[in-house]
């Protein structure tokens, strides 16, 4: 018997939690619905007797900059090539598309495969986490200004993501949080629930105040008693503010990119990313 590879579709979404929960990883079943609503042609599975032992997805921003992520083997079936062909699918349909940059955050093991592939180290990105016990006392209002916000992360992000960022927002509306100076949006966080912690990010803020004071909120509306935040390396103030509130560092991830990098945004005031799956 051999292994195929095809589409992937809500059906398989059982098989495909049943890989991230072995892995450890975050991701709900909203986020895998996300993937295959937004980008239904890009999502791959592999299956061996009846059963998803692989997958790769992709997501598309404004046709400018393409995302790939949940790229994930059965451990019983690692070393046949089954990932590097699914990567291959997951390049392939976005060469197609004609998106200039495709993106993905690499573990240390798998940036190697991605090498390979032409990707490039674009800068290094830190997961903190903090066990901490929820209060549930929030000071800010929940964002009221989303159409603001999302312009604002157009810029930062270096892409429109708005429908992503409205799904979660609509998910989790107590941790989509604006802090505005006059008229301005100084900063604002977005979040998810995961299987595991709450994921704080995007996470922005012109200054220290504004990133400290909405990481400091999120941590009061967060329900869970792990929290998750990826750090990126342009921003060193981020690890600064997370260290000195108890977070632990977890474990390096690599931004990497294929293509012409003309989607940077403003990395400097990104204090996390929105996780390694969406970017």
């Amino acid at each position: 018997m051999t292994v195929r590879f095809r589409l992937m579709t809500i059906e398989d979404i059982p098989d495909a939690m049943r890989l991230k929960d072995v892995a450890g990883w975050n991701q709900t079943v909203v986020d895998w619905e996300r993937f295959l609503y937004a980008n239904p042609e890009g999502c791959f599975a592999a299956e061996y007797d009846g059963r998803v032992v692989g997958t790769s997805a992709t997501i598309i921003y404004e046709g400018r900059l393409a995302w790939i992520g949940m790229v994930l083997v059965d451990s019983k079936h690692r070393g046949q090539g089954i990932g590097t062909a699914l990567l291959e699918r997951a390049i392939g349909h976005l060469d197609t598309r004609r998106v200039p940059c495709v993106k993905l955050d690499a573990t240390p093991q798998g940036k190697p495969l991605y090498e390979k592939f032409g990707f490039l180290s674009e800068h290094h990105i830190e997961r903190w986490m903090l066990k901490h016990q929820p209060d549930g006392n929030p000071i800010l209002k929940t964002s009221v200004q989303i159409e603001q916000v999302l312009r604002v992360d157009r810029e930062i992000f270096g892409a429109d993501r708005s429908g992503l960022l409205r799904s979660l927002a609509e998910e989790a509306p107590e941790l989509a949080l604006v802090a505005e100076h006059g008229a301005r949006v100084a900063g604002y966080t977005f979040g998810r629930h995961g299987s595991l912690a709450d994921q704080l990010g995007p996470w922005a803020a012109l200054n220290e105040d504004t990133a400290a004071t909405l990481l400091d909120e999120f941590v009061r509306r967060s329900g869970k008693e792990l929290i998750f935040v990826d750090c990126v390396g342009p921003n060193p103030l981020a690890v600064s503010l997370v260290k000195e509130r108890g977070f632990e560092f977890s474990r390096p991830l690599t931004r990497m990119f294929r293509g012409a990098n003309s989607c940077a945004g403003r990395p400097a005031l990104l204090c996390a990313t929105l996780g390694p799956e969406f970017g």
